[in-house]
């Protein structure tokens, strides 16, 4: 089965944080309900202690970071006074003392929490807060667009069922297949991707039972992207914006595009890509 993307993303976080901070020991994992995180990734570990530890909001110094929002650490975990003890034995079985925890926050809201750690009672620096904060943002970036596409692909399959649905309706189906042709490259879960595609090629079918296709017209992905942009009246800075590419790139992509649609202004180009079947 293939794994979610908050497992991949995840996993990639910590690899990150624990080849930028040089910490030897990093683990995390995602919030289940309001209060409670489980430790489901450990990079660097040498015992199984900390795997499957379920962190309440307020306990021990993950859950001190969920409870405040924000990064908290100790320079010596079984020492220290700051925090409540409940999870000493696992810590101690893995022999952590100096240790950083981080929570993933999206739009205000705790999603989950990084933690690095040593197995000396050394005082963290600069460099070592900066490298946890950002695996978190890593992190958060990844839910924020797993969350974009999970509202987008509701709404589109929502308009897939009803093909006959009002012309004005159909517009809101043209921004969402520009988006979510957008958050393909932002999307790191293959299975995930693949969904997204999917959905974006039954939202061109859907508009295809409204109007003849006259098919016939092969272009690349990114070129798709761009001409989905340009339909919703995207300038060539704007949609390079939108897709992560440069002005200058964007600009190619239409040309050839338009070269091979055989229209000569931006207006043709969509025009003749809807009736090719390639927009909705």
């Amino acid at each position: 089965m293939p794994e979610s993307v908050d497992v991949v993303e995840m996993r990639a976080a910590l690899s990150r944080l624990r080849r930028t901070s040089g910490l030897p020991v990093v683990f995390g994992g995602l919030l289940s309900d309001a209060r409670h995180a489980r430790i489901a990734e450990l990079n660097g570990a040498q015992t199984a202690a900390l795997r499957g530890l379920v962190i309440s909001a307020g306990s021990g110094l993950g859950g001190k970071a969920i409870a405040l929002s924000r990064p908290c650490a100790v320079t010596d975990y079984h020492a220290s006074r700051h925090i409540s003890h409940e999870y000493d034995i696992a810590v101690a079985a893995e022999g952590l003392r100096s240790v950083v925890a981080v929570p993933v926050v999206v739009r205000r809201t705790v999603r989950g929490v990084l933690y690095g750690a040593l197995r000396q009672p050394v005082m963290l620096g600069d460099r070592t807060f900066d490298a946890a904060v950002a695996a978190a943002r890593d992190v958060e970036q990844a839910l924020v667009v797993r969350d974009e596409v999970e509202q987008l692909l509701a709404v589109s399959r929502d308009r897939i069922a009803d093909p006959m649905a009002a012309p004005e309706a159909w517009e809101d189906v043209r921004e969402a297949h520009r988006e979510l042709r957008a958050l393909v490259p932002k999307v790191t879960d293959p299975a995930l991707r693949e969904d997204l595609l999917a959905v974006c090629e039954r939202l061109v079918s859907a508009a295809g039972a409204r109007a003849p296709r006259t098919g016939g017209v092969h272009l690349a992905p990114r070129e798709v992207d761009v001409l989905a942009c340009v339909a919703a009246g995207a300038t060539n800075a704007v949609a390079a914006q939108r897709l992560g590419l440069r002005p200058e790139t964007v600009k190619g992509y239409l040309r050839a595009a338009m070269r091979r649609l055989g229209a000569h202004t931006r207006l043709e180009a969509v025009v003749a890509a809807r009736r090719a079947g390639l927009l909705p």
